[in-house]
């Protein structure tokens, strides 16, 4: 099948199921005024004589009472459907002025493609780019293009252009009557629902419920047509996309896949924990770009491959001021995904995200230490965790509370009446060496732990305690910044009450709480200590840096504390660094 014959195939294909959505519109008019055309001819009837009789004038009666009913449905449905605005993706708008080049290359690619051009250009923190119908004027809606983001920073100009092909290429579905009919009915539709839903006030509810029920219903029954429509419509494009750079989109198609990885490692490593300190990295798309460079790099199968094409200019160059664009970008995708912060929601640079972002977490976490340990009785711990030249007492006083022995530690279960586990010895001390771990190894580091499991892994009840004092902190400041971040953040938004998203914290075992509290107030320490400094990894976030090179070796001298009760491990690293106990 040739090209031209694939995309009318595919075009005619889509006009059926698109003439399918509206005759369920059609049924569901006709429905409504069936009784009125049955009352106006029992009507006639009795004017002309010839239906007269009580039987047919209670039959009129009901009839017309049915009538009034049915138009008065339908009208409000109708009301609700016309008055309902069809939701529009959070998006950064581009003017033509801020990228003519950007714009060039679109209404070029639609030339090419033989297609109209799009109205206008808006960018989404989001891999993935679409048409979309917005308000370009009162009462005036036109397509508008909304591109990824990330898309612009990772992806070169020819990539860009061949991904963009079968998108930009939807434009003359979009503008044909039947199918843009249709579309329109089933957004409709859609709005209408989400004015009537869970998220609406009480008396709207109740006076649209009958409305919102028929406007379901409708939904229901041109679905199935809707999404037929929508897939022959997406094979008509990509076949007509075909003449357009195919060889290049396989290679972009690839790009994307590890953009869209690196981008939700930057945004769930890198960006969440800069989110909950009040900070937004004003760079997000730069970062991306850089860390999957870095990834590069790693990858030394990939890395000739990736550097011939980054040798080829990106294709945010398209954009005047891609600074501008990026920080926008980064605004959005920190209100859409954690939610706004108030006053203290402020932009960071990758330069000061060091010291305003891994170094406040790591302050943060060891104060929280010390005040778990101070509800414990000892309260001259918080004091020396927030004083700096107190910092290494602090860390002394931590290893002598977690350290069982500097042999081997047994193990110990710390809930009431639990059974040792397997003997609870190990046959042989750990080496001084630890490999770094970054992924789960077994089934069960990847399935939640039930408690017994959870306290078996401590060596002292001292370390099961202190980690659920911090588990418990950390769950009642993590409920009370969603509840508040919520309150700040309504409407940020209009036309949808689900936004913002918020980033959902990753669940911690206590040990890893602990852990991970253990590792921050180290940190700190060294810090202090002046031997080292805080750094950030493009793929794995906060890191520490000792001599200019990243430390890997900490978080399994930690768990040995943490786990075994085994200070000797950390308590070496920390004398290599220069910090002094006591």
């Amino acid at each position: 099948m040739s090209s031209g014959t694939g995309v009318e195939v595919g075009a005619l294909a889509a006009r059926s199921r698109a003439a399918a959505v509206l005759r369920v519109k059609s049924a569901a008019t006709a429905l409504a005024v069936l009784p009125a055309a049955c009352a106006a001819v029992l009507w006639a009837g009795a004017a002309g004589g010839r239906l007269d009789g009580t039987g047919w004038d209670a039959a009129r009666l009901w009839v017309a009472v049915l009538a009034v009913l049915a138009l008065a449905l339908a009208g409000a449905t109708a009301l609700l459907i016309a008055r309902a605005a069809p939701a529009e993706s959070p998006a950064v708008p581009v003017e033509e002025r801020a990228a003519p080049a950007l714009y060039h290359l679109v209404r070029e690619l639609a030339e090419r493609l033989g297609v109209p051009a799009p109205a206008a250009i808006a960018l989404t923190p989001d891999c993935d780019s679409w048409l979309e119908e917005r308000g370009a004027a009162p009462g005036v809606r036109a397509q508008v293009l909304v591109i990824g983001s990330p898309f612009l920073w990772w992806l070169r100009v020819a990539e860009l252009r061949a991904l963009l092909a079968p998108v930009v290429a939807g434009t003359e579905p979009a503008a044909e009557p039947t199918t843009a009919q249709a579309r329109r009915f089933v957004r409709g539709l859609d709005a209408a629902l989400a004015t009537a839903g869970p998220r609406a006030p009480l008396a709207h509810r109740v006076l649209l419920a009958v409305p919102a029920r028929l406007a379901r219903l409708l939904l229901v029954r041109c679905r199935s047509a809707a999404a037929d429509m929508e897939r022959y419509v997406a094979a008509a494009c990509a076949e007509r996309a075909r003449k357009v750079d195919y060889g290049r989109r396989i290679t972009a198609q690839e790009q994307v896949g590890l953009a869209y990885a690196g981008w939700d490692r930057l945004l769930g490593r890198v960006a969440v924990p800069a989110w909950r300190l009040g900070r937004w990295p004003a760079r997000l798309d730069a970062g991306l770009a850089a860390a999957l460079a870095e990834l590069s790099r790693r990858d030394r199968l990939a890395a000739d491959e990736q550097a011939m094409r980054l040798t080829e200019p990106p294709a945010s160059e398209l954009l005047e001021e891609s600074e501008l664009a990026d920080e926008a970008a980064s605004l959005l995708a920190a209100r859409l995904f954690h939610g706004e912060r108030g006053g203290q929601w402020r932009p960071v640079s990758w330069r000061d995200y060091p010291r305003e972002v891994v170094e406040r977490l790591w302050r943060a976490d060891a104060a929280r230490l010390g005040e778990v340990l101070g509800e414990e009785g000892r309260a001259h711990t918080v004091a020396h965790v927030l004083d700096e030249e107190g910092r290494s007492r602090a860390v002394a006083h931590v290893l002598e509370h977690l350290t069982v022995s500097d042999s081997p530690p047994e193990r110990v279960g710390v809930l009431a009446g639990l059974p040792v586990r397997g003997g609870g010895v190990r046959s042989a001390p750990r080496t001084a060496e630890y490999p770094a771990r970054t992924e789960p190894e077994t089934e069960a580091e990847i399935f939640p732990e039930t408690p017994e499991e959870e306290a078996d892994r401590f060596a002292h009840p001292r370390a099961a305690a202190l980690a659920a004092g911090l588990a418990a902190r950390l769950a009642r400041e993590e409920t009370g910044e969603a509840g508040g971040a919520a309150r700040t953040s309504e409407g940020v938004y209009d036309g949808d009450g689900g936004l913002p998203l918020f980033a959902p914290p990753p669940v911690r075992s206590g040990a890893e709480v602990l852990a991970d509290h253990v590792t921050s107030l180290v940190c700190c320490a060294a810090v202090d200590a002046g031997g080292a400094v805080p750094g950030l990894d493009w793929l794995d976030g906060p890191v520490l840096l000792v001599d200019g090179e990243r430390v890997r070796d900490l978080g399994a001298r930690v768990r040995s504390l943490v786990e075994d009760g085994d200070s000797i491990p950390l308590r070496r690293w920390l004398a290599r660094v220069g910090v002094r106990l006591g």
